[in-house]
């Protein structure tokens, strides 16, 4: 976050051409842009989007939220959210990073008045990677933990307290004493029973649900859970050599940028499928149980006409595909010019939301297995999020036949999928200091990468510590909600509304080739109305049904609320502060200053001049000025 502090970064300076040598890195001699370097193969690009959208999201939430919205009934309205605004937010981050081939803070030379949006979806990045890497270390401790000839969550041990237990608990009965001759019936304590050597009368005994040992495993053993976030506790040792492994990991992957990066994808994005597969075929006579619970009989499309199933479908879209999160324009800035983004836009969202279909056949076949063997309702083993990934799933794998085999799959899955979202993420952050630094970056990529993933890994710590899950919920809670939805609005509001969606429209005609007005017909209407209404009204939603974070029962103390305040504060304080230099910056009184602000920089359009075309061919070339310029009211460029 240094650049942050750099006076250079808000003040007009020049920068250098910087040509490709051979200490380049991220540059191939066959790169169409031998300044920032292009993907190696389509492929490559296309896998490494799959990958940012498909994470662990698709497994652990996508899932259980079909179930609790009506099953079937859900796959309706998650649809139509993907078309009207999943979609096309999709398609024009893809466009926009492709067309200036700049990453989510200088491609803001579109429109300087909102560089700061740029800056709100690179800080939530760093925020967000900080605590995904955490849960990607939980997945490697579980993997490793799952080398055993026998789970070690398998049954209650030395590590369990009384209350662990696959069946209810007997907490008091009715047991037949004589008083002064009279006989007497009365409730005690069952540890008191036993302790007398009475018997329970048959059918007074009072149950309480006990801790699976796979749920007291998770929070005495591996978490080693502090009783809140006001006991820190020490840092776990096995969990933080685990997040130094996943950072290496990361590392490794990315130190020579995309052209290292586009090559682990390969098998980052395809292993997954071929678990989730496995996993599908291995379920047993209890799969139809989780399937009809998932999609099939017992679906409830009574429940279309509630408010709600249309805005848990909205809202998992967007977050699914990741957008807003810069991640999308950095990765596509890396397309050549002419690359169809709009095939791209299409294949990457389908494929992740049939994902997430696919996904949910494979974990509820397995949880439908775990109630037909328990013997429990279905409601009772249906789980969300880590408390899925970590408890229930854990638990239903070590009922089955070779279950070290199935866990240490199920982890390895988790892994790839929690990397190929890091991957995206920390590659954000390298193209944001790209573009600021070309030539430092140029000279010391590799330093700069892994200088990048030491500094996150420490500041990670924390969230090993044994009050660390309390601080996983609190990044998450606060800063991967209200944040990306405000970037999104503004967003879509700056590009299509003040920038001009039809200008915008004639940009990506030059990289795609020209259309008929029927094809932007639907574009036109999502951008212009759709998209934007769904946004305000997803953030409308979310902020009614704020409530105060909690970790299960466990309320968070007054200055962890008040941390996650700051933390999502100085993530979007930038939108103002940006817009507010940018004013003082530009010449002229307060009116006209405002209208600079709101008109494309003087280098704002395709990066290589080969690709500027008659609409461009007065644009400032991108690599000798600063990207936060402003220019005068009337522009430097033809007029459109």
């Amino acid at each position: 976050m240094d650049k942050l502090k750099c006076s250079s970064f808000f003040k007009c300076r020049g920068k250098e051409k910087v040509s490709a040598s051979s200490e380049n890195f991220h540059v191939g001699e066959n790169d169409e842009n031998q300044d920032r370097g292009n993907w190696s193969k389509k492929s490559d690009y296309l896998l490494s989007m799959v990958g940012y959208a498909v994470g662990l999201g698709n497994v652990w939430r996508f899932p259980y939220l079909t179930y609790n919205n009506g099953g079937g009934a859900f796959l309706i309205p998650y649809a139509i959210m993907l078309a009207l605004a999943g979609l096309p937010l999709f398609f024009l981050e893809c466009s926009l990073g492709q067309f200036a081939s700049l990453g989510p803070v200088s491609v803001w030379r579109i429109l300087p008045l909102f560089q700061g949006v740029g800056i709100t979806m690179v800080l939530i990045s760093i925020f967000v990677t900080i605590y995904y890497n955490v849960i990607i270390a939980y997945s490697l401790y579980y993997m490793f933990a799952s080398f055993q000839s026998e789970l070690p969550w398998k049954n209650c041990s030395s590590w369990s307290d009384k209350n662990c237990s696959r069946s209810p608990i007997v907490t008091h009965c009715n047991v037949s004493t004589v008083n002064k001759g009279i006989q007497e019936i009365v409730q005690m304590n069952k540890s008191w029973v036993d302790m007398n050597n009475f018997i329970c009368i048959n059918g007074s005994e009072i149950y309480q649900p006990g801790q699976l040992p796979s749920e007291q495993y998770w929070n005495k053993v591996a978490l080693q859970r502090s009783s809140g976030m006001n006991e820190t506790g020490v840092i776990v040792w096995y969990l933080a050599l685990c997040l130094l492994l996943a950072w290496l990991i990361v590392g490794a992957a990315l130190f020579k940028g995309i052209k290292s990066s586009g090559k682990g994808v390969m098998f980052t994005a395809l292993f997954p499928y071929v678990v989730l597969l496995i996993l599908l075929l291995a379920t047993l006579e209890g799969a139809s149980i989780g399937i009809s619970y998932y999609i099939g009989a017992q679906s409830n499309f009574t429940k279309l006409r509630e408010a709600e199933i249309f805005c848990s479908p909205a809202t998992q879209i967007f977050y699914s595909l990741s957008v807003a999160w810069g991640g999308l324009v950095a990765l596509s800035s890396y397309n050549k010019f002419k690359n169809n983004c709009f095939s791209d836009a299409i294949v990457v969202c389908l494929t992740n939301c049939l994902t997430s279909v696919f996904a949910g056949f494979a974990i509820f076949s397995i949880l439908g297995q775990m109630a037909h063997i328990s013997g429990k309702e279905f409601s009772q083993v249906g789980k969300s999020g880590l408390d899925l990934a970590f408890i229930a799933y854990p638990e239903a794998l070590a009922q089955l036949p070779g279950g070290p085999f199935w866990s240490i799959l199920f982890f390895f899955m988790l892994l790839t999928l929690g990397l190929d979202s890091q991957f995206a993420s920390i590659e954000t952050i390298t193209t944001t200091i790209q573009d600021l630094f070309p030539k430092v970056m140029k000279k010391m990529r590799v330093p700069i990468t892994l200088g990048c993933c030491l500094v996150l890994f420490l500041l990670g710590l924390v969230c090993v510590t044994q009050a660390g899950i309390y601080w996983v919920h609190l990044i998450d809670h606060f800063c991967a909600g209200w944040g990306i939805l405000i970037a999104a609005i503004l967003e879509i509001v700056g590009i299509i509304w003040i920038y001009g969606g039809n200008r915008f429209i004639e940009d990506i005609e030059m990289m795609i080739g020209a259309k008929r007005w029927i094809f932007w017909l639907w574009w036109r209407a999502c951008w212009f109305v759709s998209t934007p209404i769904l946004l305000i009204a997803i953030f409308i939603w979310s902020l009614v049904r704020f409530h105060r974070p909690n970790y299960g029962t466990i309320p968070y103390p007054d200055w962890g609320v008040a941390l996650g305040w700051c933390m999502i504060i100085f993530c979007i304080i930038w939108i103002p502060i940006m817009a507010i230099i940018k004013i003082i910056q530009a010449k002229g009184n307060i009116f006209q200053c405002l209208v600079s602000c709101c008109r494309p920089a003087s280098n704002w359009g395709p990066y290589l001049e080969q690709h500027r075309g008659e609409r461009y061919k007065g644009m400032v070339d991108p690599k000798t000025e600063a990207d936060h310029e402003i220019p005068t009211v009337s522009g430097s460029r033809k007029p459109e």
